[in-house]
Order: C-alpha cells, then sequence, then structure tokens
C-alpha cells in the first residue's frame, strides 16, 4: 500500500526548511558583524578613537569628523573610567532602522561595568558595507 503524504505537511516541511536557512544566514551575519564590533570596541576601550573612526562604516564617516568623533566618544567615556566587563544582551539582525536606509544591520546590546559606573547599556549598530564588510555605523552609552 502505498501511501500519500497531504500537500499541507509538504509545504509545511518546506517553509520549515526556508525558514531554518534564513536563520542560519542571519546567524552567520551576526556572528561576522559581532567579530567587526568586538575589534572596534577594543579600540574605544583602548582610547583609539582616531582608529575607530578610521574603521568605522561609511555611513557613520559621512555624519562625523574624526575629531568630533573622538571629542564625543571621549567626553562620554572619560567619566565613566576603565572598562571592567562587558556581557551581551541581545543580538537583532535588521533590513530597516529609523533615520537609516534600508541595508542590513545588526543591532548589539551589551550590559557594561566600568570603573564610575556599575551598570551601562551600550549599544552598537554594525552595518554591512557593499563590499560585505561589516563595520560600526552607530554607537550609545546610557
Amino acid at each position: 500500500m502505498k501511501r500519500q503524504f497531504p500537500r499541507s505537511f509538504v509545504l509545511l516541511v518546506l517553509t520549515a526548511m526556508l525558514a531554518s536557512a534564513s536563520v542560519r544566514a542571519q546567524d552567520a551575519n551576526i556572528a561576522a558583524a559581532r567579530t567587526s564590533v568586538d575589534a572596534w570596541l577594543s579600540l574605544i576601550d583602548t582610547r583609539g578613537y582616531g582608529a575607530s573612526w578610521d574603521t568605522a562604516a561609511i555611513l557613520f564617516k559621512n555624519a562625523v569628523t574624526q575629531e568630533k568623533w573622538a571629542a564625543a566618544v571621549q567626553a562620554a567615556r572619560a567619566p565613566l573610567g576603565e572598562m571592567k566587563s562587558r556581557t551581551l544582551k541581545s543580538a537583532t539582525f535588521a533590513t530597516t532602522l529609523p533615520g537609516v536606509p534600508d541595508g542590513e544591520y545588526v543591532v548589539f546590546q551589551f550590559n557594561t561595568a566600568f570603573e564610575q559606573k556599575a551598570a551601562a547599556l551600550e549599544t552598537v549598530t554594525a552595518i554591512r558595507e557593499k563590499d560585505g564588510s561589516w563595520h560600526v555605523g552607530g554607537y550609545f552609552i546610557k
């Protein structure tokens, strides 16, 4: 006796396979973006503000000069003291974000402890550039 699967079951399996492939692609994007973000944050943590601007996304560089960036990040980070710990809170892949062109983004949030502020929230947005590489396009700290 030949057993037939209902079409809805076949469609369900195909949908699950496509969704799984999409999740794997997002996971790969998040992992690649995280590598770039970690290297960039390391520059910030060691006061390499000029170098952090140099390695930032084109959108970032077009929004602020290196000198203004260095002054702004220095003013924001200096009162906090040295970074003591940083733990990933979330990583969200997005293709649209407010105020920027559509593209591929990963928004990372980190729970970070500093010498003078035990509980801060850092938000770092990575942008996939046209060449496929990931670079930081935004940094906020609360």
